[in-house]
């Protein structure tokens, strides 16, 4: 007669076997289990944004880039010279087109050639730009300038708008001299670096 094992009422009865931990059970339970952090970050988090450096959106940051985005032409004092009268001449005729010969137009817009003139001629000619801007601001002011009869009465004009726009002319004047000097500076400060660098072995 086939006897049954039975279990002594001292231990209890049998209890079942915990589940294991999604990682511990391996295979596809594993894969299936979520993932709390991913790369040291918890799940579902966005990255943070990368930081800009200080500085990259003020105005002078963008007024850099957009000055290096420009043309960089070399022009030769000579190049610098034609460049700053015909355009001071081309501004001359468009403002006594379109503005009435207005001076105030005339004097703004001379600021701007006056940086373009010093920032384009070449290091060898830096000297010219300060020299040939007042000249060509005389010149583009003849066709804004009121004039009277004959040569005497656009003279006379023109001595009284140099005179009454003498602000304008000093300052794109020193707009241009400003960049020259600091220009001046930078490639004597190059050249002496470029001395006191050793020679290569």
């Amino acid at each position: 007669m086939e006897q049954h094992r039975t279990r002594p009422a001292q231990y209890g009865p049998r209890r079942s076997r915990a589940p294991l931990p999604a990682q511990g059970r391996g295979g596809a339970a594993a894969a299936r289990a979520p993932v709390g952090r991913v790369a040291g970050r918890p799940a579902g988090r966005p990255a943070a944004p990368a930081r800009q450096a200080p500085g990259a959106g003020s105005p002078v940051a963008r007024a850099v880039r957009a000055l290096r985005g420009m043309p960089n032409p070399r022009l030769t004092g000579l190049g610098s010279g034609l460049f700053c009268l015909a355009v001071m001449t081309l501004l001359g005729f468009l403002d006594e087109l379109l503005f009435g010969s207005s001076l105030t137009v005339y004097g703004v817009l001379f600021v701007p050639v006056s940086l373009l003139t010093a920032l384009w001629v070449r290091r060898g000619d830096l000297l010219t730009a300060p020299i040939v801007v007042p000249i060509a601001f005389a010149v583009g002011l003849v066709p804004v300038a009121e004039s009277g009869d004959g040569s005497a009465g656009r003279l006379m004009g023109l001595v009284t708008a140099l005179a009454t726009e003498a602000g304008w002319l000093y300052g794109g004047t020193l707009v241009a001299g400003s960049v020259v000097i600091v220009r001046r500076i930078r490639l004597v400060r190059r050249r002496a670096a470029a001395r006191n660098r050793p020679p290569a072995a």
